[in-house]
């Protein structure tokens, strides 16, 4: 598994994930759109971690600066 998150991605993904967690747990969001986007922020946590992003490779996007050799 290659890398294929920058910083700036990594981020901007932990950011969103902590925002939906507020909401959530403040009762800002509920139901099933609250189950939902909580899911979303525990993937787009678990990939900011590890760097990698299933999605991006599919689509072809590498926001990593690492170059490559």
């Amino acid at each position: 598994m290659k890398k294929n998150m920058g910083g700036t991605d990594k981020f901007v993904r932990i950011l969103l994930a902590i925002a939906v967690a507020v909401l959530y747990f403040t009762g800002t969001i509920s139901g099933v759109l609250g189950i939902v986007l909580l899911v979303f922020a525990a993937v787009f946590l678990i990939t900011s971690f590890i760097s990698f992003c299933p999605l991006y490779t599919i689509l072809g996007i590498n926001t990593c600066s690492i170059e490559k050799k």
